[in-house]
This record gives structure tokens, C-alpha cells and sequence, in this order.
């Protein structure tokens, strides 16, 4: 039989409140419905201020996160942003479409160069082309004045000659001046000049003393002493020209005559001096 005498287990009052169940209130719910869930689960109800306040109480008793380092910030004097940069842009584009539009014609289809830059050009070529017309036909007006030699020339006295093939006259006059004992055509003794041109091609012959013969460096062509050929491409001899004597005792030598031997031309007495 049980003992009355004992009292009813009673809960402790230094019991520890958080091993009691206890109902949060959910918000929006009104506290009767509150009670009634607390009721039929054994829980103690919390007023609405105790949960916040416990919310609270928790929420402020989890540890603070360490703080993040602030991010360094860039250093942008004097640099321009990418925004900017494409604002920058977007405002000098129609700027510089426009500046192409009004340097280049629609019409021009020109890779290299524009239509102004080819009419440049064709100018200076054209203004080129008429400077050296001009140049030339200034040129035509005023030629050069050449100083020929004169045809007729004194070429001195006699007996200031000996035998033999004188070449003092040769690059003055374009003559040499021979003395001989008996000329083949004349057949006697006295001057006369031979031309100092080549019957070949126009080239000045050298005069070989050592083998009495007139030389052509430029083809080989060959004329003994007395003006004939005798080898070489040369097809015929030296000309001469007219000697004669002039008023005052001179010999006087004229290039404007002159006598061929294929004409039998030597023959004639202004062909040769006789002394």
C-alpha cells in the first residue's frame, strides 16, 4: 500500500530551465495557438519578447568574423578608364569619319592614293616635261660656237723644211706637210700636204718614223709615206690638199681644195709644191 504521507514529486525550483522543452512562437501566430502547441507537447510556452530576445541573445553571442583588408586603390592620376577611354573614342569617331569624308572624294576607288594626290602628281610631272622642252629648245637658239680651224693657214718658208714628214701642223691644222725628192705622180721634188683623216672610217693615223708609213689605231689600216694605202680596211689613199706658194715666199695650205689619186687628181699642179 502506498505511502500518502510522501509528497507529490514536485519539479525543483533550481531546475535548469533549458532542459525544459519550450515552444517558440512562429510569427503571425497568435498566442493561442501558441498555448495550445505548448499543451499537448509538455513545452513552455515563450512569450514573443522572450524568443526575440533569446534570438537576439544568440545571434549576438556567435563570434564576429575578423574583418577583410580593405583592397588597395589603383592609382589613376593622370590615366584615362576604360570608360572614359571608350567614351573618349565614341566621341571622336564621328569627328574623324567626318574628316575622311571631306579629304577623300565618294567617288575616288584610288588603294594608294587620293584623287587630289594623283592631280598633284600628274602637274608636276606635266610642269617637269614642260621645263625640259623649254630647256631644250633654249638650247636650240643658242648653240655652241665652235672655233674651227681655218681652211687656208701660212705654214712658213721653204728652206725652213727638211726631207721627210713634218707633224708640227697636225693637231692644229689636221695636215702633214712632206718634202720629198721625187713624187710618183709630180716626178719632182717639193711639197705636199696630206690630210691627217683616215679614208677608212674618220680615225687620226700615227706617223711610225721608225717604219716610214702612216698607222690608223683604230682598224689597222696602213698608208705608206706617200699617202697610198697599202693594208688594212682603208679602200683607198690619203687625200691632199692644195699647196702653193703665197705672195710673200710662204707656203700657203688650202683644206677647202682637195685631190684624190683613184680620180687622178695628184697630177694637177696645185696638188704639189714644186721647189
Amino acid at each position: 500500500m502506498a505511502d500518502d504521507s510522501k509528497p507529490e514529486s514536485a519539479p525543483a525550483t533550481g531546475a535548469n530551465p533549458a532542459a525544459t522543452p519550450q515552444v517558440q512562437p512562429k510569427p503571425g501566430a497568435d498566442a493561442a495557438a501558441t498555448a495550445r502547441a505548448a499543451a499537448a507537447t509538455g513545452a513552455t510556452p515563450v512569450p514573443p519578447a522572450a524568443g526575440a530576445a533569446a534570438g537576439a541573445v544568440a545571434h549576438t553571442a556567435r563570434p564576429a568574423a575578423p574583418p577583410k583588408p580593405a583592397a588597395p586603390v589603383p592609382d589613376l592620376s593622370g590615366r584615362t578608364t576604360t570608360a572614359a577611354s571608350a567614351g573618349g573614342q565614341a566621341a571622336h569617331a564621328p569627328a574623324a569619319a567626318a574628316a575622311k569624308a571631306v579629304t577623300r572624294d565618294p567617288d575616288d576607288t584610288s588603294p594608294l592614293l587620293t584623287r587630289r594626290a594623283w592631280l598633284g602628281l600628274a602637274w608636276g610631272a606635266f610642269s617637269a616635261a614642260s621645263a625640259a622642252a623649254l630647256a631644250a629648245t633654249g638650247r636650240f637658239m643658242f648653240p655652241n660656237v665652235l672655233n674651227e680651224p681655218p681652211q687656208q693657214f701660212k705654214v712658213g718658208f721653204p728652206n725652213e723644211y727638211g726631207m721627210g714628214v713634218d707633224e708640227r701642223w697636225k693637231e692644229k691644222f689636221g695636215i702633214w706637210l712632206v718634202r720629198t725628192p721625187d713624187d710618183i705622180d709630180q716626178h719632182a721634188s717639193g711639197f705636199y700636204s696630206l690630210i691627217s683623216t683616215c679614208t677608212h672610217l674618220g680615225c687620226t693615223p700615227n706617223y711610225l718614223s721608225a717604219e716610214n708609213k702612216f698607222k690608223c689605231p683604230c682598224h689597222g689600216s696602213g698608208f705608206r709615206l706617200t699617202g697610198v694605202n697599202f693594208e688594212g680596211p682603208a679602200p683607198r689613199p690619203l687625200e691632199r690638199a692644195r699647196v702653193v706658194l703665197a705672195d710673200d715666199g710662204q707656203i700657203l695650205v688650202d683644206k677647202s681644195r682637195k685631190f684624190q689619186r683613184e680620180l687622178g687628181q695628184w697630177t694637177d699642179p696645185e696638188a704639189f709644191l714644186k721647189v
